[in-house]
């Protein structure tokens, strides 16, 4: 298949469709589901962590080092956005209670996740530089 047959075009339906699904998605991973929250993806789905240099390829063995991994984590979600085949989701990823600032970056295809980018960025404290032109966020 080439790109023109691959893409959806963005319809408002399958938008709330897809957004519903990540809902649950989410929903899972936090609740450490780890069956339901890996529904979302194709069997031939595939997950890049960049910054460690890992790609996993396959549904089960995306399911499988997420289930395996030993430390306590939650999931609070900052913000979704996305329409068609392409969504981004910011969330605060804690491990054993230490955040981590992470952005997932989902590719459908109809309604599964054919590809998922992840970027993780820990916390650090603002420079006193930058006070007069900054505001503190809650995070």
């Amino acid at each position: 298949m080439n790109d023109q047959q691959t893409k959806q075009q963005p319809s408002p339906a399958r938008d709330q469709e897809i957004r519903a699904a990540l809902n649950q998605h989410w929903a899972a991973s936090d609740a450490n589901d780890f069956e339901t929250e890996h529904l979302i993806y194709r069997e031939d789905a595939v997950l890049d962590y960049p910054q460690s240099g890992e790609r996993t390829r396959g549904r089960r063995n995306i399911q499988g080092q997420r289930a395996s991994q030993p430390s306590n984590k939650r999931f609070s979600i900052r913000r979704m956005i996305g329409s068609g085949d392409l969504w981004v989701t910011e969330f605060v990823l804690t491990y054993d209670g230490k955040p981590s600032y992470t952005v997932s970056i989902m590719e459908f295809i109809g309604d599964k996740v054919a590809r998922e980018t992840q970027y993780f960025a820990d916390p650090f404290p603002a420079p006193a530089f930058r006070a007069k032109w900054v505001e503190r966020m809650d995070t």
